[in-house]
């Protein structure tokens, strides 16, 4: 008998959190790798009712831009001061 392969609550929620908000795997690992919170997003992904605020993905890549230059002027500053 083959045993029923469950998956895991953890990514159940990010599964159904995809089909909700259309979000493709890219964008779905992008918002893992920030550490995004998936029952969260109903509040960040109304920019219908809300036009100020961006669409999820947008949002996110303007996150990773914003802490990449971040990681980069910290390492720049640490190799500054060794030298």
């Amino acid at each position: 008998m083959a045993k029923s392969q469950a998956i895991p609550e953890k990514y159940r929620i990010w599964i159904e959190t995809r089909k909700r908000y259309h979000l493709s795997d890219a964008q779905v690992q992008m918002a893992r790798e920030l550490g995004l919170n998936p029952r969260k997003f109903g509040k960040l992904a109304n920019e219908k009712q809300e036009p100020w605020k961006k669409p999820l993905p947008e949002s996110w890549v303007e996150l990773v831009e914003t802490s990449s230059k971040r990681y980069i002027s910290s390492d720049s500053r640490r190799g500054s001061q060794t030298e």
